[in-house]
């Protein structure tokens, strides 16, 4: 299997790629190379057409101008290049999926990340306030299913109020704000209140585009923390 990716690739990057190549390397279909020699060693592709993945089709994202992929794709670049080649391949990170308007059942989304198949999408369109923001917070789910072991969600919640609970899943509540709070209380945003990793997620995001200073908040300390150690164990080499 290895053999024949590796085939794919060369082929890609001697000749003009197509739908049908790329669709056989991370089965996403309508597909077009944007760029295959970054630094890090990340693939980017984007949206010729719309594309509709799942069992019932239910991932739906369109695509976009030249334009704004030129435009997204320095923004998303510049942002993935803050990673080595190194910790890329140790967390399974390999292609990145540019297109807009993503959805999943209707309900809109900044990524989505495919770990199995090291694979981000990202969607173009998402608030353009805080879209580096979320380039990292989607990065931290390859990272989080890859390494399901460290990442502890019950090791977690122990640093929340007892009395505070998460929801049952991230689209169960209507707590979406991505605003970071200016009196933090153990969280960095409203939408870190849905579960715990997308409590994690948020935590490592403002780690890396250095939205968080140490302060008084005990609980907020914890969890960045816990994120650096963890992070540290899966290399000792990266730097927030």
């Amino acid at each position: 299997m290895k053999i024949f990716k590796l085939i794919l690739i060369f082929f890609i990057l001697i000749s003009p790629a197509n739908s049908n190549n790329i669709y056989n390397l991370i089965k996403i279909p309508n597909l077009e190379v944007y760029e295959l020699k970054s630094p890090n060693n990340l693939k980017y592709f984007y949206a010729k057409k719309p594309f509709m993945l799942g069992v019932q089709k239910n991932i739906v994202c369109m695509n976009s101008s030249k334009q704004i992929y030129d435009k997204k794709y320095k923004i998303i670049a510049e942002n993935l290049n803050k990673y080595s080649k190194k910790f890329l391949k140790k967390i399974n990170l390999k292609y990145i999926v540019m297109c807009e308007n993503l959805s999943i059942s209707g309900i809109n989304t900044a990524g989505i990340p495919d770990h199995l198949m090291k694979t981000l999408i990202l969607d173009l369109k998402f608030n353009e306030k805080y879209f580096e923001r979320v380039i990292h917070h989607e990065l931290f789910h390859i990272i989080n299913d890859g390494f399901k072991d460290l990442f502890d969600e019950n090791e977690w919640k122990k640093f929340n109020d007892k009395n505070f609970n998460y929801a049952e899943c991230s689209t169960c509540t209507k707590k979406l704000g991505l605003e970071t709070y200016k009196n933090t209380k153990g969280f960095f945003t409203e939408y870190s209140k849905t579960t715990p990793s997308e409590d994690m997620a948020e935590v490592f995001s403002h780690l890396i585009i250095n939205k968080y200073k140490n302060t008084n908040d005990e609980t907020l300390n914890k969890k960045v923390n816990f994120i650096k150690n963890k992070l540290n164990e899966i290399d000792n080499t990266f730097l927030f």
